[in-house]
């Protein structure tokens, strides 16, 4: 069943998960994208940064909340993609060996002024390892269809 706009209900808590990352994932993904050391040499890393462990990139934790999130919702949503994020913080890294989850606050809803098809939802998303230690706070604002224009 396809989730629209009007399915959707402020307060709505959903919830994704889980995902392991790995230390060969971590400096596989930096080497690519984020190539500091305290992302790509693991023995540096726990000798020398102030994370006292390999680190994944925080890129590399949004990417993992995007792919459950996507996985767990918009695989079936009518979302047509986010407008941008008011807030991004990595409060804790990411290590080796976390297994991460996601849970998604719709924090805003409304219907859009310029477009009356589509609808406009803020969420506050939760990344959160095995001991709830939270990795990564966002705030995107998605859109979604409508499923009627009224």
């Amino acid at each position: 069943m396809t989730v629209y706009f009007e399915d959707l209900d402020e307060g709505d808590v959903l919830e994704f998960g889980t995902y392991d990352v790995t230390e060969d994932e971590i400096v596989e993904f930096a080497e690519r994208y984020d190539p500091q050391w305290f992302h790509t040499q693991p023995e540096r890393a726990r000798e020398e940064s102030h994370f006292d462990d390999l680190a994944a990139s925080g890129w590399h934790t949004c990417a993992i909340a995007m792919r459950l999130v996507v996985d767990g919702h918009y695989v079936d949503a009518a979302g047509l993609g986010a407008l941008g994020i008011e807030q991004l913080r990595w409060p804790n890294p990411t290590v080796p060996g976390d297994s991460l989850s996601v849970t998604v606050e719709i924090l805003e809803m409304r219907r859009s002024e310029s477009d009356p098809t589509r609808g406009l939802v803020t969420l506050n998303h939760t990344v959160t390892n095995q001991a709830s230690e939270v990795k990564l706070e966002m705030r995107p604002t998605v859109m979604y269809a409508c499923r009627n224009s009224g």
